[in-house]
């Protein structure tokens, strides 16, 4: 028995990294996973991982910076599954880049994908979240840093989605919806391009982890996401929770 048994999860940006790794850790406790994102070959493979450890996944080609695409994700979810009682908001477009080189196009991208297409899911997914569902989205403990230079337009997405995140949490508390951000850091494809490209700056930041190692997409991340959408965390709503190893606050 999982503590997930019979519920249903929609999991945006679930083809690779974090989200094919909460995808997974979801699936692993008894959740049956709408895996969505804009690549349906990485849909496919994530689907393929969960039903070949005894899960039920269905692929929902999605672009989460347009909106009818979202309407249609989740009712593609409902048709098919029945219901979302937990939705991952994770898909993000990365803006990075110091100020004076982020363009107003890329910066829009990180709004569109990032705190826009957060507030459009957890509205349509909100007449099926309420008595008993939960919504995490995904923060970013950039936003956090002691030094924010270059991460500036990211920082300003997630900490726009953080925002969200805690009026959610209050204004939905009463109709039973419980609603948390976690900021993660774990290995992603992303992550590998950026130490591919910066090696000695992404050296020094790893330096900085208390933890001594970056974490692992399922059982560091995915982990800690099915806890908080599970009953042991029926008492919590509105937090911002950390997952980067004691990271996020050192200098």
């Amino acid at each position: 028995m999982g503590m997930l048994d019979g519920k249903v999860a929609l999991v945006t940006g679930a083809g690779q990294g974090v989200g094919r790794g909460i995808a997974l850790a979801l699936a692993g406790e008894g959740a049956r996973i709408a895996v969505a994102g804009r690549t349906e070959g990485k849909l496919l493979e994530t689907c393929a991982e969960i039903e070949g450890r005894g899960g039920r996944a269905v692929p929902i080609v999605c672009d989460v910076m347009i909106a009818a695409d979202i309407e249609r994700c989740v009712q593609q979810t409902v048709a098919a599954l029945g219901t979302v009682d937990i939705l991952i908001n994770n898909a993000q477009v990365v803006p990075l880049g110091r100020l004076l080189d982020v363009t107003e196009e890329h910066y829009q991208e990180g709004m569109d994908s990032g705190p826009l297409a957060t507030l459009r899911f957890m509205k349509a997914c909100y007449p099926y979240l309420r008595d008993g569902g939960c919504i995490v989205n995904l923060g970013s403990s950039s936003a956090i840093r002691w030094d924010p230079i270059g991460y500036g337009a990211y920082a300003a997405a997630k900490e726009a989605i953080r925002a969200l995140t805690r009026a959610a949490a209050c204004e939905w508390g009463p109709d039973g919806i419980r609603v948390n951000c976690v900021l993660p850091l774990a290995m992603s494809p992303a992550m590998d391009g950026w130490i591919a490209s910066r090696p000695e700056e992404a050296a020094a930041f790893f330096r900085t982890i208390p933890l001594g190692r970056v974490g692992d997409c399922e059982t560091d991340i995915g982990r800690a996401v099915v806890f908080l959408c599970g009953p042991d965390a029926r008492y919590i709503t509105g937090h911002s929770l950390p997952l980067d190893g004691g990271q996020a606050f050192m200098r």
